[in-house]
């Protein structure tokens, strides 16, 4: 009998947002780049544009997602068996390294074309998975400070797995406990020492927001039917992506650390919704969704240098600024997606394949 294969409906949907929130912000904080003077998202207090914070939330969303997918995956795998730790982190080499490597020496060349290599000091944190470092204390290699976040992901999955595995007892409170220690560690650097590079690293950092993905991971798994209700009802829902469409507009609830928080608890709350399907007000569970959610790494991973090698392309186009913007942005969403989408089939998807061989429970990114 064929083994059936795990599908969880709209995940790829809620990876899409995060993806294309993530580029859009990158390419309004380079459009000074592109001579254009329209900030969609406004100015920050020193001039500059604004949309950061578009790209952290949806990191955040990816965080939560890493962490409730993986932790799911674990449990169902240490019910029907042991959990293996050694296949766990093949596939997560399989997954992460190939296009991971591949991007750092693509990035090294073209700095070395054009000039740029006094951090080239900063290239051994690469190679080491601690991008989140060089990130910190500003000496990333050109094109790479978003490769902080999976610096952040790798770090993190070299003690999560064993602690799903190894604590069978009180694991709950254990991680609630761990997630408020560093909330609170997060909010006091915050509080006495803003802008330090403690409280920098802080934020940074976001181990909770991949363990609060992992705590409902295990109260959805074990069907914890007062968690389930909750964030499935649909008024929760509908606060939920009343919050993602504020932020999205660069709103801001109370400020940056404090949202980051809301956004965790919001991305969690989405991902059930989607899940569940029953009182999900909108079915992220559609083709073209499904179809940027599963090249999702890809976009993650390629748009900065798309965005710089298009800087050079539109920067002396002599056109309306209206006009200019509009293909600015067009343009370089497509690019990324047609590149993220050769890289899948042609680069990663052997890996992917190689990967699936070490999958205990066998999941997919489609329905069919």
């Amino acid at each position: 009998m064929k083994e059936k294969v795990l599908f969880l409906s709209g995940l790829n949907g809620l990876r899409s947002i995060a993806a294309i929130s993530v580029m859009i912000s990158h390419i309004a904080l380079a459009i000074n780049d592109f001579n254009i003077k329209i900030y969609l998202f406004g100015s920050s207090t020193t001039g500059n544009p604004n949309s950061w914070g578009l790209g952290s939330h949806g990191v955040t969303i990816f965080f939560v997602l890493s962490g409730f997918l993986i932790t799911y995956l674990l449990l169902l795998e240490s019910k029907k068996t042991e959990i293996h730790i050694k296949k766990f982190y093949i596939r997560r080499i399989l997954r992460i390294w190939p296009i991971y490597y591949l991007y750092l020496f693509i990035c090294i060349i073209i700095a070395i074309i054009i000039g740029k290599t006094s951090n080239f000091n900063a290239i051994p944190f690469y190679l080491l998975f601690a991008a989140n470092i060089p990130f910190v204390f500003e000496f990333c290699l050109p094109f790479l400070d978003h490769f902080w976040s999976i610096g952040v992901e790798e770090q993190f999955y070299l003690f999560w797995p064993w602690i799903i595995k190894k604590i069978k007892k009180n694991l709950m409170p254990f991680l609630v406990l761990l997630v408020v220690i560093l909330n609170i560690i997060r909010y006091f650097l915050w509080w006495k020492f803003p802008f330090s590079e403690g409280a920098i690293f802080s934020i940074v950092n976001r181990f909770d927001s991949m363990m609060i993905g992992g705590i409902g991971a295990i109260l959805f798994e074990t069907k914890n039917q007062l968690f389930i209700k909750f964030v499935d009802a649909k008024i929760t829902q509908l606060i939920a992506w009343s919050a993602i469409l504020f932020v999205a507009f660069n709103f801001k609830f109370v400020n940056a650390i404090v949202d980051t928080t809301i956004i965790t608890f919001v991305s969690l709350i989405l991902i059930v919704g989607q899940i569940n399907k029953k009182n999900r007000l909108i079915n992220l569970d559609i083709p073209i969704l499904n179809f940027i959610g599963k090249i999702s790494y890809g976009i993650y991973v390629y748009h900065i240098v798309i965005i710089f090698l298009f800087s050079l392309l539109f920067k002396d186009l002599m056109i309306n600024e209206v006009v200019k913007i509009i293909i600015v942005y067009v343009s370089i969403v497509v690019a990324t997606v047609i590149i993220a989408y050769i890289s899948y089939e042609y680069f990663e998807k052997r890996f992917i394949k190689m990967k699936d061989r070490f999958a205990i429970i066998k999941s997919s990114s489609s329905s069919n």
